[in-house]
């Protein structure tokens, strides 16, 4: 990997906690933290829109290499914190790599092509995960998992994990037997109504109501007798 193609960003030592950061984020400077096996958290700030511009590319399977005085760290972007109401980026938690080990992280899934039945609207696509754990080298962590849905022609068909094709890259830590996307039929949306009686059950309530007011009178002539 040469350095044109490495992803770059500066970071700081923080030294503020709490409430004094506000000012800091007023600043355009994120609060974050660097944490590996190898090394001791570190409290870091790095630029909001310098983080942003290389998020955009890297997402969280791509390297960024984080630059503190004169070290250069690889890590991953393990975790956003977002303000609930603006959706501002309040706190970033990174993870730092040893580029010569293998690691676990979540790699998104990408659906491609069609289903021929999904398309003629006589199924439905259910994707039911959208990540898959896998296992590599930091360097060889995939983008995405393509998931090719041609090949679902009928309602029940599904793709599961022991049906990807292998990768000598990485390796899909999920059971072989889970489920990614199956075809399921599509949801009838149905109104119950109370069924109109036929003639032979409306003359026999009739019956029973003229029944249940003679008892009822006779009831009470008997008590007026007494």
């Amino acid at each position: 990997m040469t350095s044109k193609e490495e992803n770059i960003l500066k970071a700081e030592e923080r030294k503020v906690f709490g409430k004094k950061i506000k000012k800091e984020r007023n600043q355009g400077k994120i609060p974050a933290n660097i944490f590996g096996r190898d090394i001791p958290s570190l409290s870091i700030f790095v630029n909001e829109i310098e983080f942003l511009k290389i998020y955009k590319k890297v997402k969280q399977t791509g390297i960024v290499f984080l630059t503190l005085g004169k070290n250069k760290l690889p890590s991953l972007v393990n975790q956003i914190q977002f303000q609930p109401v603006t959706r501002k980026i309040i706190h970033i938690d990174f993870r730092k790599l040893d580029l010569s080990k293998k690691i676990e992280v979540e790699v998104p899934i990408k659906i491609i092509n069609e289903s021929e039945i999904v398309k003629q609207q006589r199924g439905v696509l259910l994707v039911q995960k959208d990540k898959l754990v896998v296992e590599s080298l930091p360097t060889d962590i995939p983008k995405a998992i393509e998931i090719d849905i041609s090949i679902l022609k009928n309602i029940g068909e599904a793709i599961t994990v022991e049906q990807l094709a292998k990768n000598t890259k990485y390796t899909i830590k999920e059971d072989p037997k889970t489920v990614i996307v199956s075809i399921v039929a599509h949801k009838e949306e149905r109104i119950e109504t109370a069924a109109a009686p036929t003639p032979s059950e409306s003359i026999s309530a009739e019956k029973t109501e003229e029944k249940q007011q003679s008892t009822t009178n006779q009831s009470q002539a008997d008590q007026k007798k007494e």
